[in-house]
């Protein structure tokens, strides 16, 4: 017992050491030289791109962008989970919720808007909406309440997934349903390689993502548009890394995939969680919400599991919608897919603010337009937008 509560506590230890060093000013002012110089080398406007509404938190935070020479610009694209729910998914779990059915799902996405009403909306309408931390607590509550239906509305990326897939696999309680509305990350982050119109030269990949789905899956968009990628941690230090490893991509010509995360990410990826997803989801379009309709983005439950599919048990709409009520004026998707930032939006912190939030962006605390203005970015005005 004595050894291992020693090893408990050097593990206490060794965290904060860690944290210590992918937090340290003089490590950061080195990387930010290295930056600069590469920069200066190769003159002309650089736009990388995020796709992981964590590191915009630690890019806003840590005030990152006001580091960067002028050429260099980072944008953030598609990685807010709640930000990119279609409105039509959140519609269908409202019209369950005020149907009588008990409405499991994560405090972000409670918040978040459909075509008319969040489920927060419909809770005040008198609707059992319950926030939860995970596919756990929907599980428990089922088992708890027998004699109620329950839904759990599966939100989020390619990390929460396998969870839910693992619950599914390991069997759950006869009135507990699913409505999964996941998303797939490389699948996102490949279109956007893919597509002409942003302007993007180079992408920072999500660690966390990346640790299920390994380095792998990203290859084939790779291959078909040589963007440079750098699969990302989220300290101050892992993205400063990472922008650096992109640069010298692009000064030396030498377009790879290229892993600054390597403390948890491999190319493999979580073979494991893997081969759980595939076995209860096939791989479908997805819609991001106000955007566009991605190839293989959207996750789907196999008909085999059909019996716990929510789509199938209450005769919700299949197929892809791409409705969308956002408020007049509001660029949501704009702001979503970085071709715009916050500010520019008219309704940025004048009729639209955390505390009464028009669009997803400004709901969740990975969305773009929540974590400016928690950082109170009213007039920031970008550099080099194209």
């Amino acid at each position: 017992m004595s050894n291992q509560s020693e090893n408990k506590g050097k593990e206490k230890e060794r965290l904060p050491q860690i944290l210590k060093y992918y937090r340290n000013p003089t490590l950061a002012k080195a990387v930010v030289e290295k930056i600069n110089d590469v920069a200066r080398k190769i003159q002309e406007d650089i736009a990388i791109m995020h796709v992981c509404g964590s590191h915009e938190w630690t890019i806003t935070h840590y005030g990152i962008r006001a580091l960067l020479p002028d050429n260099v610009q980072v944008r953030a694209g598609p990685g807010c989970p709640v930000c990119i729910t279609p409105a039509t998914d959140i519609d269908d779990a409202v019209k369950l919720a005020l149907d009588g059915v008990v409405v499991t799902t994560y405090g972000d996405m409670s918040r978040s808007k459909g075509t008319k009403m969040s489920l927060q909306d419909a809770k005040a309408l008198g609707a059992d909406v319950r926030v939860i931390y995970g596919v756990q607590d929907a599980v428990a509550m089922a088992r708890k309440e027998p004699d109620k239906d329950f839904l759990f509305f599966a939100v989020g990326m390619d990390t929460t997934a396998p969870a839910t897939a693992f619950e599914i696999l390991r069997g759950v309680p006869r009135n507990l349903s699913f409505l999964v509305s996941y998303r797939y990350t490389p699948s996102i982050q490949g279109s956007v390689m893919e597509s002409n119109v942003l302007g993007i030269d180079a992408f920072m990949s999500a660690g966390h993502s990346a640790t299920i789905t390994g380095m792998k899956p990203y290859y084939e968009y790779f291959l078909r548009t040589k963007k440079p990628v750098v699969f990302s941690g989220f300290e101050p230090i892992d993205v400063l890394l990472s922008i650096y490893m992109l640069l010298r991509q692009i000064h030396e010509g030498k377009p790879m995939l290229e892993n600054e995360y390597t403390r948890a990410v491999t190319w493999e990826g979580n073979v494991k969680a893997q081969e759980v997803m595939d076995r209860v989801f096939d791989l479908e379009d997805g819609y991001v919400r106000g955007v566009a309709v991605f190839p293989k983005a959207g996750f789907k439950i196999k008909d085999e599991f059909k019996d716990v599919d929510a789509r199938e048990k209450y005769g919700l709409r299949k197929g892809i919608s791409t409705k969308d009520e956002y408020v007049a004026g509001a660029r949501c998707g704009e702001v979503v897919m970085g071709l715009i930032d916050p500010p520019e939006c008219p309704l940025y912190m004048k009729t639209c603010t955390p505390e009464d939030p028009k669009g997803s962006p400004m709901v969740s605390q990975e969305g773009t337009c929540w974590i400016w203005a928690h950082h109170k970015i009213v007039n920031y005005v970008p550099r080099c937008k194209r």
